[in-house]
């Protein structure tokens, strides 16, 4: 059977097996097949060049580093070559003391481009906002936005993604698992402290989408498993630690939940909502607790709930989130976001985006129940390959006849999302990270945390954020160190000029207050 479910690698839209997540529901980024070793140890590359660039009034010099790491096994043999990109200031003093932010995205299968290119580095492509970006030449510039002022930047591809890849008698798919991904991240992180002498510096993880799920195992991991590197903060965008929160399964009701509030604020955003209020805060606010309360109550009675009961549900629903009744009822009120991306503007023609609902794209099949493409991914993906390309050739002077794998299609669907210990009790759950958080957290009292939250991400929908944030197994006085920021935008919130702005200046302010003594 198939279903249309959703790819956290930010940016894709694709049928996928029902077998996976929902975190792997669209997948339609730049998907080249990852390859097998078959090279022998290489040696390591580095193209090294030096820059500067104007933030916030200063003229920031700094150094960038293109350049690969050699892993290696139990057996100190080299097993896979990882790719980084390493921004670091020139006129500091001090390094050892300046702080250092480990970045990557999420897929799982997806290479750091996003981040690197549309939020943080000191380049970005420049995009149409909530519409498509046209086709090349694409304009490069530099970033305003660059983190660069706050902290010293290494953006990490892991292997089968960038330019990474398995070496020796290695495979590519050694690594594609939750722990196997965190144990070579842990460990090129290890080597760029060791080599960098940066054991001293304020440390800390950035991550979007499936990259925040890999944050809190890899927090966990880096401060228990006798690395000794107790992290300052973690930034996580568009975030997810409970993959069960995102999965449309027969008799789960949690998921549908969840998401409600979401298609509200889409339905309003597209003035589709019946006696719209001006403030999307009051109508968020408002579906917020229709879904926790009267949605959630009716949806878990199942066929108990009489059909009076289930017409006036249907009804409400239908206000909040511009869909008929009919429809609601049809579907047993439970939809599913890629049906509602599908459905909400159907009588013009139109599908919107599941990254970022505030994108539509015309539909080129009237009747068929899902969205068939994410026109928010099709809207920015070629302009982020394609700089990147050019970007890291011309500008870095890295030279590679390898492929830079902007996403590895097949790494999703073989990812081992199975565990290594872990707590609970009773059969194997949904992929679960929410106790390595909590204990990352609690073993490391100072640890801070940082949510941003666009409020247009149907993937990652912020009731599911919030929800998990209340459920994580926290004491009282740890609750505070956790920072919710919420955007008018999607997945990628800094696709979007003024949430770009406001998500540079809470990061900035979170690893500034996080690095004091």
């Amino acid at each position: 059977m198939k279903n249309v479910l959703a790819m956290l690698s930010l940016c894709s839209a694709l049928i996928f097996s029902s077998s996976t997540t929902g975190l792997a529901r669209r997948q339609d980024k730049d998907a080249q097949a990852p390859k097998t070793a078959t090279e022998p140890n290489p040696k390591e590359q580095s193209s090294v060049t030096e820059h500067s660039i104007r933030i916030g009034g200063q003229t920031i010099p700094y150094k960038a580093t293109a350049a690969t790491l050699n892993l290696k096994d139990d057996k100190g043999d080299a097993n896979a070559s990882l790719f980084y990109v390493a921004y670091t200031r020139s006129d500091v003093d001090d390094p050892s003391r300046r702080p250092i932010a480990f970045i990557y995205n999420g897929g799982p299968g997806s290479s750091s481009v996003w981040l690197h290119m549309g939020a943080f580095g000191p380049k970005r492509v420049l995009t149409t906002d909530a519409a498509a970006t046209p086709p090349s030449p694409y304009k490069l510039v530099d970033n305003p936005n660059c983190l660069l002022d706050a902290a010293d930047l290494v953006f990490l591809d892991p292997i089968g993604t960038g330019f990474s890849h398995a070496i020796g008698k290695a495979s590519d798919r050694d690594f594609w698992g939750v722990d196997q991904d965190v144990r070579s991240l842990a460990q090129a992180i290890r080597i760029y402290v060791n080599r960098n002498k940066r054991w001293n510096s304020p440390k800390y993880l950035i991550g979007e989408s499936y990259g925040t799920f890999r944050s809190a195992a890899l927090s966990n991991y880096l401060q228990s498993s006798g690395d000794g590197i107790d992290l300052n903060g973690i930034v996580m965008l568009s975030s997810v630690l409970n993959l069960g929160k995102l999965s449309f399964r027969p008799g789960e009701d949690l998921p549908y939940i969840l998401h409600f509030p979401s298609m509200a604020a889409a339905a309003w955003y597209h003035k589709a909502v019946k006696d719209r209020p001006a403030d999307l805060k009051t109508l968020m606010d408002e579906a917020r607790r229709f879904a926790l309360n009267e949605y959630a109550t009716a949806l878990l009675k199942g066929a108990d709930l009489d059909a009076a009961e289930k017409a006036d549900i249907a009804k409400k629903m239908a206000r909040l989130t511009g869909l008929s009744e009919d429809y609601i009822l049809r579907a047993n009120l439970r939809i599913m976001p890629y049906q509602f991306e599908k459905e909400l503007l159907r009588g013009k023609g139109l599908i919107i985006g599941g990254y970022d609902a505030r994108f539509t794209g015309a539909s080129n099949s009237l009747l068929s129940e899902f969205a068939e493409y994410d026109p928010s991914f099709t809207g920015l993906g070629g302009a982020f390959t394609t700089a990147f390309n050019k970007y890291v050739r011309d500008d870095l002077k890295y030279e590679s006849d390898r492929d830079y794998v902007i996403l590895g299609l097949q790494i999703s669907g073989s990812w081992d999302y199975k565990r290594s210990g872990g707590g609970g009790f009773g059969f194997p759950g949904s992929p679960n990270v929410e106790a390595d958080l909590a204990q990352a957290m609690i073993s490391n009292p100072h640890l801070r945390l940082q949510i941003n939250i666009g409020i247009y991400d149907m993937v990652t929908p912020f009731l599911e954020v919030e929800h998990t944030m209340d459920h994580l197994a926290l004491p009282a006085n740890l609750r505070n160190h956790i920072q919710l920021e919420y955007y008018e935008a999607g997945h990628m919130m800094y696709s979007h000029d003024e949430d770009q702005s406001r998500l540079k200046a809470n990061v900035a302010t979170f690893i500034e207050s996080g690095a004091k003594p």
